[in-house]
């Protein structure tokens, strides 16, 4: 056995689950596994969203160093979840090195996604969050149209050539809401404000805060700050771009959101989760689960507001259903449980708060950017609580087993 290069194939594996969007704890995990399968005397690995560190020494051998820079991150479930499947056949199996990488590449080199479902999944985001932030028929028309040419043709002609998210948030939310403020005056779209909430939470950093979170929860606390600093980041950036629209097209946020009855909200909530999980690349099936778990996510939500229990408590509740969720069906579907629960959890996700914090922010009206970060915290702690006792449920009644 060439341990430098298993040590070499290993680190590949879990540079691409980083890329495709695993939480760096779960990729670290799953990397110490693979290489702890070939009885190492020592194995020591540490990643975060940027880099990737790890030493071996094999039984009477020497000490083998590596590191990977990880340049850029995304999402992609379904390339994430074979890669998932590969590292469970690397520890039940142990394979040569020359089939690990065989197996790797084909796992690589994988048929992308359909072209329509780009655009379905970038729709069902926009226009499902739309819907759940009040727009109306001609408001979810206007948006349709905006989904398919600025946020994903457009989106994905600067996304070959912008690594850097900031900039990639600013100049597409600068053309959403552009084309939105254009509709308005155009009389092709009524309630313009609704209809860039829902575009911004295609590409609100929200769910950074949830995987965030969770590694802040699993100890992992580099990874998790990095997350949350990524996601307000990106706000930032949107709520500049969407600024300079309303400056130079002179349009108007109006208002905060007025949210529609339960029904829709429990279906538009279930669409967007659907469509989410397919704009990150997850296969149908577990898109339509992802759906379902959106639905009742939202269900949980208001079904503890209804019963007296104010927001905290309502998020909270949402999450810990989600977390849940995710651990049942990561089991049934044998994928990684981030596939269903951060786009299950969108629904509690603080995005539109982040982005009306960001854009008080941005427009000097402090009064608001404070209400905002104050609702901010509370949900993020409320998120957190949730994983929380699903995390302390799972380990100690699943005999989870923790690393020395």
């Amino acid at each position: 056995m060439d341990y430098e290069l298993l040590l070499h194939e290993i680190l590949n594996i879990g540079k691409e689950m980083i890329k495709s969007g695993a939480e760096t704890n779960r990729a670290e995990d799953s990397m110490y596994r693979m290489l702890e399968s070939y009885h190492l005397e020592h194995c020591s690995v540490f990643a975060i969203q940027s880099d990737i560190q790890a030493t071996i020494k094999p039984a009477g051998g020497h000490f083998i160093t590596q590191i990977r820079r990880v340049h850029r991150v995304g999402m992609n479930y379904d390339r994430l979840d074979y890669l998932n499947h590969l590292s469970r056949h690397i520890c039940k199996n142990q394979p040569s090195v020359e089939e690990i990488h065989k197996m790797y590449e084909e796992v690589m080199n994988r048929k992308p996604q359909p072209l329509y479902l780009n655009y379905l999944s970038a729709i069902m985001g926009g226009v499902g969050f739309g819907i759940y932030f009040g727009c109306d028929f001609i408001d979810s028309a206007a948006a349709v149209l905006i989904c398919a040419v600025v946020i994903e043709y457009m989106g994905g002609l600067l996304d070959k050539r912008e690594r850097n998210l900031v900039v990639y948030n600013l100049v597409i939310a600068f053309l959403s809401s552009a084309a939105v403020f254009l509709a308005d005056g155009a009389g092709a779209c009524h309630h313009p404000d609704r209809v860039v909430l829902g575009l911004n939470m295609v590409l609100i950093s929200g769910l950074g805060v949830a995987n965030g979170i969770r590694d802040m929860v699993d100890r992992a606390y580099l990874s998790g700050l990095l997350n949350i600093v990524n996601s307000c980041l990106g706000a930032i950036a949107i709520a500049c771009g969407t600024g300079l629209a309303m400056i130079i097209f002179e349009g108007d946020m109006y208002e905060m959101y007025i949210a529609p009855n339960v029904a829709v909200q429990l279906i538009s909530c279930g669409v967007a989760s659907m469509g989410f999980a397919l704009l990150f690349k997850a296969s149908v099936r577990q898109s339509f689960y992802a759906g379902i778990g959106g639905l009742i996510t939202c269900a949980c939500y208001l079904l503890t507001q209804y019963l007296g229990g104010n927001n905290f408590a309502a998020v909270m509740a949402g999450a810990a259903f989600v977390a849940g969720y995710a651990y049942v069906m990561s089991r049934i579907h044998r994928a990684p449980a981030t596939i269903f629960l951060t786009t299950s959890i969108m629904p509690v996700i603080p995005g539109a708060t982040l982005f009306y914090l960001m854009h008080g922010l941005v427009q000097e009206d402090y009064g608001l950017a404070a209400q905002q970060t104050i609702a901010l915290a509370q949900t993020c702690l409320a998120i957190a609580f949730g994983f929380l006792v699903v995390e302390i449920a799972t380990r100690y009644l699943g005999g989870k087993k923790q690393k020395s």
